[in-house]
């Protein structure tokens, strides 16, 4: 026995059996209908019901759902049918599973049967929980009217050996298909080292302490259920998947930067109403139609992540969107716009009317995943809306005349030579000739000649005229450098 470490003595008794043969072929082709996360799964579970025996469904146990039959006292017959099965099914119904041993044999025999209750005595078997649990479709879903087939069971992948493979065979038995659509599986949770987690061994974590703290607060910190959620939503369940200290701050400092993203775009709305000052799409330049298209790109990326119970490509994508589309990029450009420009300049409000949706598809989106701080982004908004809570507003809803797939690949090459340049500009602060980038004058070589055209057309300057000090309207102003000169060469 792997609990005791003692040796295990078979003992051969009398039992009761479930047969599978009657329906075995039923059954696998039902496995075949149900969409299996990870796919493995259906490869697991194909073998284990094709070379499945007889299943015992008695056990010999002081608790459990009982099994109920009666014996004749003097030949050992069992008496079991279906008017004495419906007869004692109808009692527990209203009393409860403890009415087959508080009862009288009289009390749970159907009236035919009273007569001859003394020549009868009650079984003591109960049966196997895995039947107890491989019927839960019928008292959970089926008999409440909850919608059966369920949508999904989700569970450990042990459970193809158990509740998975209990559930299907109980409800081909009855109705000839599966009880579920969808079975996802998910492998277990180890220590930070990688080894199982156990008791004796003081490796376990418990999520109570991540998310209220355990007694030494410094050892162990107050993390709250969001930083939770977004561990779990970071990882490849498929597989086994480490969790520790180090790990845990690593997805509090990601969470801080998605927060912080947050508390720049809800700062920055202070003075905007959406429906008094946004600005019509025709209207906005094209920076910002270009992130109303990537806005399109990642709300619809985060909705498939959801619909193919890919978490991890959820959190990938709100990480990249807050970190590099919106602080590294669009806001890091935009600030001017926010701060120097008239408060109802057209240039300020279009910016802002970026911020409201963005602000808006950001709380929808992780509000499964993260829903306490996507609660505080709605409660904080500093307009109002229609909906009392973000919970209560649907999903993120995008226009389809938002996506500029031209236009963002223009932006896209403007993207990589910024980062080009940012890396010129780092190496050239390294070395020491320049203290800041306000000191730099950026030259470009631009091979592409529609590029340059482009490019060309942005430029406030006259591309082959060399810019004089005091005329400096330093081109790329949407790239972040309002005080670079960029002339072209042809």
């Amino acid at each position: 026995d792997w609990r005791t470490k003692k040796p295990t003595i078979f003992r051969a008794t009398e039992q009761w059996f479930a047969s599978v043969e009657g329906f075995r072929e039923e059954a696998l082709k039902a496995i075949k209908d149900v969409r299996w996360i990870p796919a493995q799964g259906e490869n697991r579970i194909t073998p284990m019901v094709a070379e499945r025996s007889d299943w015992c469904i008695s056990r010999q146990r002081s608790w459990g759902v009982p099994i109920p039959v009666f014996y004749d006292e003097e030949t050992g017959e069992h008496l079991m049918n279906e008017e004495t099965i419906s007869h004692v099914q109808n009692i527990i119904a209203e009393k409860g599973s403890d009415a087959w041993w508080e009862l009288s044999i009289e009390e749970l025999l159907p009236e035919k049967y009273r007569q001859d209750a003394a020549k009868y005595r009650k079984g003591t078997d109960t049966m196997d929980v895995w039947f107890d649990s491989g019927s839960s479709w019928a008292a959970v879903a089926k008999q409440r009217g909850l919608g059966y087939p369920v949508d999904m069971y989700l569970e450990g992948s042990d459970q193809h050996r158990g509740w998975f493979n209990s559930s299907l065979l109980t409800s081909v038995a009855n109705y000839g298909h599966a009880p579920y659509k969808t079975v996802l599986t998910h492998g277990f949770v180890l220590d930070e080292k990688g080894h199982k987690m156990s008791k004796s061994l003081g490796n376990v974590v418990d999520p109570a302490i991540v998310i209220e703290g355990g007694k030494n607060q410094q050892k162990e910190p107050p993390y709250g259920a969001d930083i939770l959620r977004l561990w779990v939503s970071s990882v490849d369940y498929s597989t086994d998947v480490p969790l520790g200290g180090n790990i845990l701050k690593q997805m509090s400092d990601i969470y801080r930067k998605i927060r912080n993203t947050s508390r720049f775009l809800i700062g920055n709305l202070h003075d905007f109403d959406p429906e008094k000052d946004a600005v019509a799409y025709e209207e906005l330049p094209d920076l910002d139609q270009y992130m109303l298209h990537r806005i399109t790109e990642v709300f619809t990326e985060i909705k498939d992540a959801f619909d193919q119970f890919q978490f991890f490509r959820f959190f990938q994508t709100v990480q990249n969107f807050c970190v590099v589309d919106l602080s590294n990029f669009y806001l890091d450009i935009a600030k001017d716009r926010l701060y120097i420009s008239a408060e109802n300049s057209i240039r300020r409000r279009s910016c802002q009317t970026v911020l409201a949706v963005a602000l808006e598809s950001l709380a929808k989106a992780i509000s499964p995943v993260l829903c306490h701080m996507a609660e505080d982004i709605w409660q904080n908004l500093p307009y109002s809306t229609p909906y009392l809570s973000v919970f209560e507003s649907g999903w993120v809803k995008l226009e389809e005349n938002w996506k500029q797939p031209e236009l963002a690949k223009f932006w896209q090459k403007l993207r990589e030579i910024r980062a080009e340049v940012n890396q010129v500009m780092e190496k050239a602060r390294k070395e020491k000739m320049i203290g800041s980038s306000l000191e730099a004058k950026v030259l470009l070589y631009v091979a592409d000649e529609k590029l340059r055209e482009q490019l060309d057309e942005m430029n406030p300057l006259d591309p082959v005229s060399e810019p004089s000090p005091n005329e400096l309207k330093f081109l790329l102003d949407l790239l972040g450098y309002r005080d670079y000169a960029f002339p072209l060469p042809k």
